[in-house]
């Protein structure tokens, strides 16, 4: 009898032993595949962009941007470095003007080195990220025409950005800060950029850009994402003027791309006539000439 119930009791053992088992396996999730190729590069970029890790944002986003024939991950690419060509410029176009004020307001000999310093490096990363963005708007706008829509497909980064730049304001007056302050300024400088970016060409401030993307990507219209690339070549452009470095070679061909993205969004308004797109452009096209006239 005994040897009969610890059978039974052994069994049901067994038998719960293998339910939970069982019930383990189900509940685990099947492993998701990894992805290769532009998939992969895509991903990588947005992650990068999400660490504040820029460069190698726009490193792996480089290959899909660039893809001939255009693949699944082409156009997305483009705006995404788009978006962080100009956020990047933006940074370091600020921080450049901000340290150019203050050395010319500081009296201290050693201010004024110091700001000359962070000058020439803002405007040395800046100028070369306006060739790139020119480059990229050139490969985008070669068969002269945009796509009537486009995707928006990156996160914020994870630190939000500040609003404005106390210790720049600060250094404009000429006052002092120190190197630890100069090195938090320029990372908040061009996160600040970045966020302003996302949020220019996702068409929103940046509380409505940020919950938009968290929650999916965000669809653009060409002319409009035309008219913000022609707006951010134009002030990409504005770093080789006479304030800048000086390079009216540079500054023209840079409008030059500014003058065709402009080219471009005027036959789709044509097509399409909208009064602000036209304000907008109107203005784009002022401003390209009195950049070229004043150069």
């Amino acid at each position: 009898m005994n040897m009969l119930n610890n059978s039974s009791s052994n069994g049901r053992a067994l038998v719960c032993l293998i339910s939970l088992v069982i019930a383990a396996l189900l509940g685990c999730s099947a492993p998701q595949p990894r992805l290769t190729g532009v998939a992969y590069e895509y991903d990588s970029a947005k992650d990068m962009l999400k660490k504040a890790k820029y460069d190698k944002a726009l490193e792996f986003s480089e290959a899909p941007a660039k893809a001939t024939p255009p693949n699944a991950f082409t156009f997305r690419a483009q705006v995404f470095q788009v978006a962080v060509y100009s956020g990047l410029i933006r940074g370091y176009g600020e921080l450049a003007d901000g340290y150019r004020k203050g050395s010319d307001t500081t009296r201290n000999a050693g201010f004024k080195a110091a700001f000359e310093r962070q000058r020439n490096d803002s405007m040395q990363y800046g100028s070369r990220l306006a060739l790139g963005l020119a480059q990229l708007a050139h490969l985008i706008t070669e068969a002269k025409t945009l796509e009537k829509e486009y995707t928006l497909d990156a996160p914020y980064p994870s630190q939000e950005a500040p609003l404005s730049l106390p210790q720049l304001a600060r250094v404009t007056e000429g006052g002092w800060i120190d190197p630890e302050e100069q090195e938090t300024l320029g990372k908040e400088a061009l996160l600040k950029g970045i966020d302003d970016a996302l949020a220019g060409l996702a068409g929103g401030d940046r509380s409505k850009a940020r919950t938009a993307l968290a929650a999916g990507s965000v669809k653009i219209d060409g002319a409009d994402f035309g008219l913000y690339m022609g707006k951010e070549l134009l002030y990409s452009a504005s770093l080789f003027d006479k304030k800048h470095t000086r390079d009216s070679t540079k500054l023209r061909l840079i409008c030059g791309e500014a003058g065709e993205a402009g080219q471009i969004v005027a036959a789709m308004l044509k097509e399409n006539p909208n009064k602000d797109r036209e304000k907008a452009l109107k203005k784009l096209q002022d401003d390209i000439k009195n950049a070229l006239r004043v150069m």
